[in-house]
């Protein structure tokens, strides 16, 4: 291997969208427009939608047969296994024998933003795609088939208390690297870390089945719950696939043990991610006496705890209110999902429009293509980032009053929801702050 990673190469894959501190935004105008917002639907919905209107994993209309016999067909499964498992090895060729350079090694650009980044709107577009894709899932089918051995049957079954926290363990493990990591573009510490969870989820799917990489693969679960939010989906009475409305889709999210965990990684981890940037905090980190790593990582578990603390109280304040309403942690989980895609639309598109072509060329043999301009200018990217925050936790909102509605007595749903709006109010606030600061 030859030269050194770039270190701004570095800083931008590490750190999302890198300093977007001068961005010309209102202050005003975006923290009034996000109460607005916020408190004209709260009311609204309280005036208006006094039943719940959302049926979950019942709704949708079947797409035509053609498309569904193209879904589930044996040659369109074997064509995406390929090509995940092709992507796979590319990448690993390309960390053994490609140069140390991130300006001119696809490989850190293909994990942190084709596969990290591009899920997110492949998932809104086609919902849960890593299950198809998934190299992991692909070598353990071949594995069994070499033994023969049934994919489906484990050692012992799935211990129903594991739910998501493997998943939730491996996203903070990833965001770790992505933020925390001394270097994290450079091809050992990725090598180690796709080792790692390699051996980790094919020895679970060998002792579990493959039923293992439904709820404990991080980036099935990052996908699938992103895929929530998707108009397709599968209806699992009949197997079919329907165009529903992404409110029925997020409705029907599984309540898993650590599903809170989960997705409070998700917002804990991009919310450091914009805050990691701040000059302050780039100096603490580069004065600490603990070292940089040590405060960096004590920075995204603080992040990743008070985003956790926060919505812990309002559930319990939710229960107080409400007489004690059964399990508040996860029956309003689902409602976070949007509040986290909308987290991660503002911090990461710039990157995606400008790396994503970048690491593309690289792949197709380009040697230092040019970076492309960002499609919008700085305005156009502070709009964006307000309106992806705003409007994830409108959806947030809207989630919420409809499950409150279900489960809650007629008069105390709505005020039963004013922890709740409390909850979005503040994560709305520290969106933004970390915009403008």
């Amino acid at each position: 291997m030859t030269g050194a990673p770039a270190p701004d190469a570095v800083r931008v894959l590490a750190h999302g969208i890198g300093a977007r501190h001068d961005l010309p935004l209102s202050p005003f105008y975006a923290f009034a427009g996000a109460f607005a917002a916020l408190f004209v639907s709260f009311l609204a919905l309280g005036l208006l939608w006094s039943h719940s209107r959302f049926t979950g994993e019942r709704a949708g209309r079947p797409l035509p047969a053609a498309v569904q016999r193209l879904a589930d067909a044996r040659a369109t499964r074997l064509t995406a296994r390929a090509l995940g498992l092709a992507a796979a090895l590319s990448v690993v060729l390309w960390l053994l024998l490609g140069p140390a350079d991130p300006d001119r090694n696809p490989a850190p650009g293909a994990v942190y933003v084709l596969l990290w980044v591009g899920l997110v709107p492949a998932s809104l577009l086609l919902g849960p795609v890593w299950r198809l894709l998934n190299p992991l899932r692909t070598l353990h089918l071949l594995v069994c088939r070499a033994l023969r051995r049934d994919r489906e049957t484990g050692r012992r079954p799935l211990p129903a208390r594991l739910g998501m926290w493997p998943a939730a363990a491996g996203l903070l493990a990833f965001t770790w690297l992505e933020l925390v990591a001394p270097d994290p573009a450079s091809p050992t510490a990725l090598l180690v870390f796709l080792g790692v969870y390699t051996a980790v989820h094919l020895t679970g799917a060998v002792v579990y089945g493959a039923h293992w990489f439904d709820h404990a693969d991080a980036y099935e679960v990052y996908s699938g719950l992103l895929a929530r939010l998707s108009p397709f989906g599968r209806r699992p009475a009949d197997g079919r696939l329907v165009v529903r409305s992404p409110f029925n889709g997020l409705d029907a999210t599984p309540r898993l043990p650590g599903l809170v965990a989960t997705v409070c990684v998700m917002l804990g981890s991009t919310a450091y991610d914009g805050f990691s940037d701040a000059p302050r905090w780039i100096t603490t980190v580069q004065t600490s006496a603990l070292g940089r790593t040590t405060t960096a990582t004590l920075g995204l578990l603080a992040a990743v705890a008070l985003v956790a603390t926060l919505y812990a109280l309002c559930a319990g304040a939710t229960r107080l209110v409400c007489g004690g309403l059964p399990h508040p942690l996860t029956a309003f989980a689902h409602s976070l999902v949007p509040i986290a895609l909308g987290y991660l639309v503002a911090h990461y598109f710039t990157l995606f429009a400008t790396e994503g072509p970048h690491t593309l060329a690289l792949a197709l043999g380009a040697d230092r293509p040019a970076a492309p301009e960002p499609p919008l200018g700085p305005g156009g990217v502070a709009t964006l980032q307000v309106l992806a925050i705003v409007t994830g936790h409108v959806l947030g909102v809207i989630a919420a009053h409809d499950r409150s509605v279900r489960l809650m007595p007629p008069r105390r749903a709505v005020i039963g929801q004013l922890p709740l709006l409390a909850l979005m109010i503040a994560y709305t606030v520290g969106g933004l702050a970390l915009l403008i600061a």
